[in-house]
Order: C-alpha cells, then structure tokens, then sequence
C-alpha cells in the first residue's frame, strides 16, 4: 500500500461525528482529525506491515490519524533519541501520547533515559510520556532485575505532587503497573504509595489510595518477571509443599 493510497484510506473512513464523540466521551482534542477508532486503524497497520519510511510520511502529513498510524508502523529497534524528542513534543492529548508510549517507546534501547529525562519536563503531554512510557516498559522488559525499576520510585515521589489529570494518572499506572511486576515490587510499591499518601497534595492521595486499593487486592494477578527467578522460586515451593 502506497502512502497516497493510505491516505485515501484514511479519508474514507472519516467520520466527524466521531471527532467530536472522542472529545466528548474521552477527552481527546486533536488537530486535524478525521474521526477513526484504533480498531480501524490496527487494521490499516496489519495490512501494511512495519514500514519504518510510510511512517515517517504519515507522521508528516500533519493528520492526526496518520500520526496515530506512525506509531504503529515504525520499528521500535529503529527509533533514535532524536527521532522520539521530534515527536514528542507534538503530542497534544492522552491517546497518541499512549499509543507512541506503548507501541514505541517503552520497547526502545532509550526508554530508561528518555523516562527520567521527560519526567521532569513542564509541558503535561511530554511529562505523561515519562510514565506512560513507564508504565509500559514494565510489560515490555521481561528480564532486568528489580533494582531496574526500585529507581524509578524518586521521579514517582516528585511527579506525585502534579495535579493535572493525565498526568497524574500516568504517574498512578507507572505506580501500580511496577507493584505487578512481582511480589517484591510490589511490597516496595506499596510502601511507596504509603509515603505518598502522607504527602499534602490531593493529587499525591489520589495517586497513593487508587494504588494502593489495586496493589493489595486479594488474588492481584502478578507478571512474575523476571520468570526466570519468581517462577522457579514459586514452582519450588510448590514441590516442597
């Protein structure tokens, strides 16, 4: 598929009433948006397959969806720092946000840098990005011991304290996703979330409390990464039993 006919594509599945669905259900404002569902655009993606080059274009083309699709299309083993600071600081709500966070970022060789770089910036979007990418992370790396992710407690503790919304939100899912990674992570996560329960912040309380009611939920599925030492640690129990 060409990057003339993708763009027909996209054109043909725009739907205003949707733009402002999104913006009234969801929150998402966006420039220059046709209106069409990630399901859709997953489709699209699957069709053409990781095309490192259509998704630059797309990204330039200055349609929301199209950029939605970069993100989606670009090789995360290929993605340079440079490369993620241009598009980062265009993110302007919660869904691209995530979707480059997810899809991208948190599988790139820069994650870690780019998570204590972009959690001190100012802009909510660029900051989001630090957790969001984060939270992510935490699914995507399946072997770094704890040590990896006990670091990040410090940039939680400070991002506690900011009381915009999808900032904060992001902050509670990097919080929460870390107290799933295993049973130790999530001892120490806990703790954490009781440190910042005491800050004065309403936004720190409601991060700490919505954490806290998760990560000790009776039967809280675990990842148990890595497996390599809690799932043999947790077989041999077991025999032992």
């Amino acid at each position: 598929m060409t990057y003339t006919e993708i763009i027909q594509r996209l054109y043909d599945l725009e739907d205003k009433q949707k733009v402002k669905f999104k913006v009234k259900k969801f929150g998402v404002i966006s420039n220059n948006a046709l209106g069409i569902y990630h399901k859709d655009l997953k489709v699209i993606a699957k069709e053409i397959g990781s095309n490192n080059k259509l998704a630059l274009q797309l990204f330039d083309s200055g349609i929301y969806e199209a950029r939605l699709l970069c993100s989606k299309l670009f090789k995360p083993k290929d993605v340079s720092e440079e490369q993620m600071e241009k598009w980062v600081i265009t993110f302007e709500n919660w869904e691209i946000c995530d979707s480059f966070c997810m899809g991208l970022f948190s599988k790139s060789e820069f994650a870690i840098p780019k998570i204590h770089e972009w959690s001190k910036r100012s802009s909510e979007f660029e900051k989001r990005a630090a957790f969001a990418t984060l939270a992510s992370y935490c699914m995507a790396d399946k072997t770094s011991d704890n040590e990896v992710f006990q670091q990040f407690f410090t940039i939680i503790k400070q991002a506690a304290i900011d009381d915009r919304l999808y900032v904060k939100k992001a902050v509670n899912w990097a919080l929460r996703n870390i107290g799933k990674r295993n049973k130790d992570l999530n001892r120490k996560a806990i703790e954490v979330a009781n440190e910042i329960l005491e800050f004065e912040s309403k936004s720190a309380k409601w991060i700490a409390k919505n954490a806290l009611t998760e990560l000790q939920k009776e039967g809280i599925r675990m990842s148990d990464y890595p497996r390599s030492i809690y799932r043999v640690t947790d077989l041999n129990s077991s025999l032992k039993a």
